[in-house]
């Protein structure tokens, strides 16, 4: 016999492609992580995009206007953000999570598909 048998090898690769494929999806879930604060370029924007403004009053503004009714029904109805599927936030950052995470939820039963969150650039000395 003059070939090396590479069932067992084949079988032991097999039980643990599945392990890993079992155990990656829970090792990326409910992880805290403290993300480090750096110095990154900022990122090309189309100002042509719909914005989603929050206060820190909680007042929200869907591109210029203030919505005082239901959000989800105004962004439901909003024929710009039915046609691009995309939006971004841009909260104070006194704003409450409450606040902003309404907001997001809104979005995404509207039909969202992607939602950005809009930052200013960090200055770190």
């Amino acid at each position: 016999m003059n070939e090396i048998n590479v069932t067992p090898l084949i079988d032991v690769m097999l039980v643990l492609l599945v392990i890993f494929m079992v155990t990656a999806p829970l090792l990326t879930t409910g992880v805290h992580v403290d993300l480090p604060k750096v110095k990154s370029a900022p990122m090309q924007t189309d100002e042509s995009k719909l914005l989603v403004i929050v206060t820190s009053d909680e007042h929200v503004y869907l591109g210029k206007d203030e919505i005082t009714g239901d959000l989800e029904t105004k962004m439901k109805t909003n024929s710009r953000l039915q046609a691009d599927k995309e939006l971004y936030v841009q909260a104070d950052e006194n704003v409450k999570y409450g606040a902003v995470l309404r907001v997001m939820a809104a979005a995404r039963a509207a039909g969202v598909d992607k939602l950005g969150m809009i930052t200013d650039p960090l200055v770190v000395k």
